[in-house]
């Protein structure tokens, strides 16, 4: 026997039992199903009958002298047929008289049953010891279990030691494809590849949009159907997959080896959203300590925020930022707030990349806050930047620019900075005030807001719910408000077509400071037809549009009405 066969634990084959020196010296010849030969043994049984289903379970090499059935054409073929029926492996069987010479009726006998099975029928015409070949063959299938069992000690040893180090996504797809010997690809549920490793995987994930939409194989043939693939994430929130692109079925424990992957990479995004939402609850704590007590002074502020991982850089401005995620009024709740977690947790990260250090607070769904600073690993006066709200602002454009391509849109405002800890969060209020204007503007030219782009708009929206400004923009505004809520269906419309349209003509002429020229382009009007406008406008309203004090009660009341009437 081949002793390198026997202890390295390989699948054992009828093709590799053929190899044995004491089968070898049998002279064995095929008689059917050479095709199968590389079948793999799952056990080996020796049986003098034909009746010989009721003991196999599937995959038994069957050895039999055939001393009771071989004269019989009928009895041979039942064996057989018995054998397929059990899913048997093949059978040898060793065909010599009692004078150990080779009996060739037997053989054809024997011949003619086999015909156009693909079974694999093997006749030996020398006499073997079959309990010699039984204990090679089970000595080399305890080896292969006892491989296997050792393989498996050892993919599981390795990843529960990745999941109580907390591994990162790459470092687990990197032993997996070690694992595998082969490529290893980790994609989102958008089949964006968060992380790849092993042979041929950086080609793979070149063309990764092509393959995983059926344009394309891999390069060994397969096509995506075949990857083999499990599913990352909890059963209600898969985030992802890992996909083992053109696997071989010879790859021992694949199916193992991919499933714990898979359970380790769901474990450590777990424990991270674990560890940061017990984070964001302590710094919101804190925040909101801060908030509503006057009892805390800014030694203790800093102290308490230094136990959650806020540490700025000595002297340095912190700014308070609030992001508030852009929703409809049917906006699924939970959509918004699956957004909003992730999207704290890509601030957080890129934070950290960034060495910039947050302390974060959840306001109300959808709207979250952060008070923002420069980390202390870096000498802030190692190279010459722009000081005071110029740093700040570099700091929160740079956070800003790492979340491109996210597929969320949101509005940030920004309050005023301050060295004080508790300066800074008091500006979180002004800012979310400052990101709600900011959220009903029609065209978003920033990264962040501040109170200076809003104007106008973040003292409406601080007056919002004050009943003397609905009554003051009514009162401005109410010869035209009856036609604008017919218009939107609100009222019965009895007003004469001619006059339709004029709240628009308003913040037209407004819009452009009563420029005539500009007001004829933008609204494609002719002369006669604007001055028209104009003085039906005049007469609706009752006033002037040439007095100042005119234009700017109608701009707010305007203003006003268009973001709360």
């Amino acid at each position: 026997m081949d002793t390198a066969r026997e202890s390295s634990g390989a699948s054992l084959s009828i093709a590799g039992l053929l190899e044995f020196e004491e089968i070898r010296a049998a002279e064995p010849a095929v008689l059917a199903g050479e095709a199968g030969l590389d079948r793999a043994i799952r056990w080996v049984h020796i049986a003098d009958s034909e009746h010989v289903e009721r003991f196999l379970e599937g995959g038994e090499l069957v050895l039999t002298t055939a001393t009771a059935f071989r004269h019989s054409p009928a009895a041979m073929t039942e064996f057989l047929d018995q054998l397929e029926r059990a899913g048997a492996a093949g059978t040898i069987i060793e065909l010599v008289d009692e004078n150990s010479t080779h009996d060739e009726e037997a053989r054809e006998i024997a011949a003619a049953a086999a015909s156009a099975r693909d079974l694999p029928v093997i006749v030996l015409p020398r006499r073997v010891k079959f309990v010699r070949i039984t204990e090679l063959a089970h000595r080399s299938l305890l080896a292969q279990q006892i491989s296997r069992l050792e393989h498996a000690r050892e993919i599981h040893e390795t990843y529960t030691q990745l999941s109580l180090d907390r591994a990162e996504a790459q470092t687990i797809v990197d032993r997996t494809a070690e694992l595998l010997g082969t490529a290893v690809v980790l994609e989102d549920v958008s089949h964006r590849v968060l992380a790849h490793s092993g042979r041929g995987s950086q080609a793979l994930v070149q063309k990764w949009v092509d393959l995983v939409s059926g344009a394309s194989t891999t390069p060994g043939g397969h096509a995506p159907a075949q990857w083999r693939q499990t599913p990352v994430g909890l059963r209600s929130r898969r985030w992802g997959r890992l996909v083992v692109p053109g696997a071989a079925e010879s790859v021992a424990d694949l199916e193992q080896v991919i499933e714990r992957a898979g359970e380790a990479l769901t474990l450590t995004r777990m424990a991270d959203r674990d560890e940061q939402d017990l984070l964001l609850q302590a710094q919101s704590g804190l925040i909101r300590e801060i908030t509503d007590s006057e009892g805390i002074d800014e030694r203790s502020a800093r102290e308490r925020a230094r136990s959650l991982g806020f540490t700025p850089a000595e002297g340095a401005e912190l700014t308070p930022v609030v992001v508030r995620i852009d929703r409809e009024a049917d906006t699924d709740p939970t959509r918004v707030q699956l957004q909003e977690r992730g999207l704290t947790q890509e601030i957080t990260s890129a934070a950290s990349r960034l060495n910039l250090c947050l302390l974060m607070t959840s306001l109300q769904s959808g709207v979250f806050g952060f008070v923002l600073g420069p980390g202390r690993g870096r000498n802030r006066r190692s190279q010459p930047s722009p000081r005071g709200t110029a740093e700040a602002d570099d700091r929160l454009n740079r956070l800003l620019a790492e979340l491109e391509g996210l597929a969320a849109s949101w509005v940030v405002g920004v309050g005023r900075g301050s060295t004080s800890l508790l300066r800074a969060v008091a500006g979180l209020e002004p800012a979310s005030h400052v990101a709600e204007v900011a959220s009903t503007l029609d065209v978003r030219e920033r990264a962040f807001y501040r109170s200076s782009d809003v104007r106008i708009r973040g003292l409406l929206s601080l007056l919002a719910e004050d009943s003397r400004l609905r009554a003051f923009a009514e009162g401005e505004l109410g010869p035209l408000l009856g036609e604008d809520r017919r218009r939107n269906g609100v009222l019965p419309s009895t007003a004469d077509s001619a006059d339709d349209g004029l709240l628009d003509f308003l913040e037209l002429y407004l819009s452009h400071g009563g420029n005539k020229s500009a007001m004829a382009r933008a609204g494609h009007l002719s002369r006669p037809a604007l001055y028209t406008r104009i003085n039906r406008l005049q007469d609706r309203l009752g006033v002037s549009l040439d007095d100042a004090e005119s234009r700017t009660a109608l701009h707010v009341a305007l203003l006003w009405w268009r973001m709360y009437g």
